[in-house]
């Protein structure tokens, strides 16, 4: 199968949304997909045997790390090359939605992919008064494919709230080769601690934004003098965050890869996840994989990879002290952690990354087959 593949991100930037998809292109062309990326430009031109187009395009005067490509008519002209059975558009806001008007004129099937939270986003950014027509953009855009995929059944359920039509759950995965247990080292948990590794080590992993809710944490290190914080990742809101930490054992460790941000993982007491914005959180399921416990709020996708008190801790994020408590239970309890990393790291082989896109293709074959069956009709 040929799949055309449009995203508003992509490498060399470092998300959840980027990690799926190199996952999801690695596999689709190990198993005879060819795929094509539609992207903002980056300056790769090929990955994994996938061809890259890089479109050019401004970064986000709010979010500099994003870039806004605008579609063009050469994307056209790729297509026509190309010759895609079907178009599948990931978060469809500006660069994908020349994704669904060339799968309408050149009459090729079109899946979507919801990724990120966007309305609830906007809160964190002053902008909630743009929700209801954010939402309406959105089934506008979404409501042309024949099938809109979710990673959670949360967002399942808040997409069909919504009015968005088709919507489905494309099943979650995990590098499990990569982040694994036997990774943790003192040299790591040295590093992130700045040389305290006998405190307790808290750690969060991920994109530095506003949404994020990362200066909840503060209270938790309040409560709990003695714990050291590593934030892994960078992002917009980096500069409020070091402000807003100022004087607290928290280490700006900026991004971490491969074996060293596994390794961070599995060095670490406890992943807090504050967040209420997630469709997922697939640093999560890279945290249970590599057995550290997770705390992390019970909200959106999350519920989805944590069952409290079995695999991790849930906290309600409504309630100021709920992620104090279930940290200071976590530390307190080191028979009850460990098998929490036990269970986290059996949940997390459930989820491989070729059952994932597995998954996906047989999406794109349901779709393809069923607009064939249209068309010979």
């Amino acid at each position: 199968m040929r799949v055309a593949l449009f995203t508003e991100t992509f490498l060399p930037k470092v998300d959840g949304i980027v990690t799926r998809l190199r996952h999801t292109i690695e596999h689709l062309q190990r198993s005879g997909d060819r795929v094509l990326v539609f992207c903002p430009e980056g300056g790769l031109t090929e990955y994994q045997g996938a061809k890259i187009f890089g479109v050019k395009g401004a970064p986000l005067p709010w979010y500099p790390e994003l870039t806004m490509a605008f579609p063009t008519p050469t994307i056209g002209k790729k297509l026509e090359q190309f010759r895609p059975d079907i178009i599948h558009a990931v978060n469809p806001a500006i660069l994908g939605l020349g994704g669904i008007y060339y799968a309408k004129k050149l009459q090729i099937p079109l899946i979507a992919s919801y990724h990120t939270h966007l309305p609830q986003y906007l809160q964190h950014y002053g902008l909630g008064m743009l929700e209801g027509l954010l939402w309406e953009l959105l089934k506008s855009a979404h409501n042309q494919a024949q099938v809109n995929l979710c990673t959670s059944t949360a967002m399942v359920e808040e997409l069909t709230n919504h009015g968005i039509e088709r919507a489905a759950l494309w099943q979650r995965g995990v590098d499990t080769e990569m982040f694994q247990p036997h990774l943790a080292n003192l040299e790591m948990r040295s590093r992130l601690s700045q040389g305290h590794p006998d405190s307790p080590l808290l750690l969060y992993v991920g994109r530095l934004g506003a949404e994020k809710e990362i200066d909840r944490i503060k209270q938790i290190l309040a409560a709990i003098p003695s714990a050291r914080l590593a934030l892994v990742g960078d992002g917009p809101h980096r500069l409020a965050l070091e402000q807003h930490f100022a004087g607290t054992p928290t280490h700006f460790v900026g991004y971490l890869h491969g074996v060293e941000l596994a390794s961070a993982f599995a060095s670490a007491d406890a992943f807090i996840f504050p967040s209420r914005t997630e469709t997922l959180g697939l640093v999560l399921l890279e945290a249970m994989a590599a057995g550290c416990p997770v705390v992390a709020a019970r909200s959106g996708g999350i519920p989805d990879i944590v069952t409290d008190g079995v695999n991790g801790y849930l906290f309600d994020p409504t309630d100021e002290r709920g992620a104090i408590a279930a940290t200071q239970r976590l530390l307190a309890q080191p028979e009850e952690r460990e098998t929490l990393r036990q269970n986290a790291r059996q949940e997390a082989e459930k989820w491989s990354w070729a059952a994932a896109t597995r998954h996906l293709q047989s999406y794109y074959r349901k779709i393809v087959a069923s607009q064939e069956l249209s068309s010979a009709a």
